[in-house]
């Protein structure tokens, strides 16, 4: 196991490639949109709110953010027009996907142990 290689490429991909993931915060909120989208119920403000990501300032800041730099999308709810639906845009989905593979990738070569030696 090569704990802190796999780490390293994994943050170097992030800093080359994830320009959106500064800090924890945006790539959690971005998660939790993501994730409330692929379970087939995006998510609102409020919602996202009620998840204690961080502080409400600081969501709100950080959405705006992320909204400006096209890797959040806000769509009309059409149940209740007061409310915003949010959404990964297409752009950041793909970013993502290649994300989820190379993570894969090096989840195999770095983080799996040889099954005879239960302490590598």
């Amino acid at each position: 196991m090569k704990l802190f290689a796999g780490l390293r490429k994994i943050r170097e991909y992030q800093r080359g490639r994830l320009p959106f993931v500064r800090s924890l915060v945006e790539f959690d909120i971005v998660i939790e949109i993501g994730y409330a989208e692929e379970c087939g119920e995006p998510i609102t403000l409020k919602q996202l709110e009620l998840l204690r990501i961080c502080s409400r300032t600081t969501l709100r800041r950080k959405l705006a953010q992320l909204i400006e730099q096209h890797v959040v999308q806000r769509r009309k709810n059409s149940d209740d027009r007061r409310a915003q639906m949010l959404g990964v845009s297409p752009a950041s989905l793909r970013l993502l996907t290649r994300y989820g593979r190379m993570l894969t990738t090096i989840a195999r070569d770095h983080f799996t142990h040889d099954s005879r030696n239960p302490m590598a």
